[in-house]
């Protein structure tokens, strides 16, 4: 449903957008992660049709998003960063004009705007201008403008800037419950969000893409990927337990709350030996967890590596 193929946007001398190509399937949901000023929103700008690629290609549904911009931009809802709008039109008139612009008419004008509606809770706003919203409320109107015409493809530009952790939690269920029949991108800075909502992440930093996977996958790129993390009363104890166990490379403390975390040699499983150890010595334990891995750390080293080469060139 999307594909790029070295789509690249210059101002200049700065490199917004370095030569990427990503292909996005049906039902697939991908997160668009990155630091600030890596490319994301200007890489969905040319996806929408909201700028034009200095350089590359890219299709969405199959159509050119420069030389089939209109039939590209019949098949994407899309959500702008800072989802602008009229602010002088109250919700319902709003609304009513991007059904409007989308050719919505008759019975199913009417269903599409009560879903869209219903599905972000706007029953109570209608009526008021959108300049009068909260931050939130305003999220929530554009999410409903680009759901409104049912499209195949969303582009999502930090959908859940702005909500509250129940409205969070409302955005990536609705996301969720869209993913089997849509193509979905969605640009954020929120790393549980990668885990709520996204079947497969990419990471950006300085234009380029530099990592391609499953957030499970980024996971176990992590240092803690198969790490055991433990509180125990007796610190010191805990500390030589661990020590005796053979496949433990090292442990380390975190000064401020006391968590031990213990990391096993490449390709080894420790949780067992390390349960076994702490209770031969008597060790109480009040919490053992086996680490995932840490997408934090993950985001961190990759996209820090690139950003210190960027800066040295």
């Amino acid at each position: 449903m999307i594909e790029t193929r070295q789509l690249s946007k210059r101002y200049g001398d700065l490199v917004a957008v370095d030569g990427i190509s990503f292909k996005v399937e049906p039902g697939q949901v991908l997160g668009f992660l990155g630091p600030n000023g890596a490319g994301k929103s200007t890489t969905m700008k040319m996806l929408a049709g909201f700028l034009a690629p200095t350089s590359g290609s890219a299709t969405v549904g199959g159509f050119d998003i420069e030389s089939q911009s209109l039939e590209a931009k019949r098949v994407i809802g899309y959500l702008p960063e800072g989802a602008p709008s009229y602010g002088e039109m109250t919700v319902h008139e709003f609304l009513e004009f991007i059904a409007d612009v989308r050719g919505l008419k008759g019975d199913l004008r009417e269903k599409r705007l009560d879903d869209s509606i219903a599905r972000l809770h706007l029953e109570r706003v209608l009526e008021q201008p959108i300049d009068t919203l909260s931050k939130g409320f305003k999220r929530r109107v554009g999410l409903a403008q680009a759901i409104l015409h049912d499209p195949a493809v969303l582009i999502l530009d930090e959908p859940t800037d702005g909500l509250d952790p129940n409205q969070k939690h409302e955005v990536r269920t609705l996301i969720n419950a869209m993913s089997h029949n849509k193509t979905i991108i969605v640009s954020t800075h929120l790393l549980e969000e990668v885990h709520a909502v996204c079947t497969r992440a990419i990471i950006i930093a300085a234009g380029r893409i530099l990592a391609d996977a499953t957030p499970s996958e980024l996971e176990a790129r992590s240092r803690y990927h198969q790490a055991v993390s433990l509180t125990a009363e007796n610190v010191k104890a805990a500390k030589e337990a661990l020590a005796r166990v053979a496949d433990v490379a090292s442990i380390e403390v975190d000064p401020q709350d006391g968590r031990i975390t213990a990391f096993p040699k490449p390709g080894r499983s420790i949780f067992v030996a390390v349960g076994d150890a702490l209770k031969a010595q008597g060790v109480v334990v009040r919490e053992l967890a086996l680490e995932a891995g840490r997408l934090d750390e993950v985001f961190r080293t990759v996209t820090q590596g690139a950003i210190g080469k960027e800066a040295r060139t």
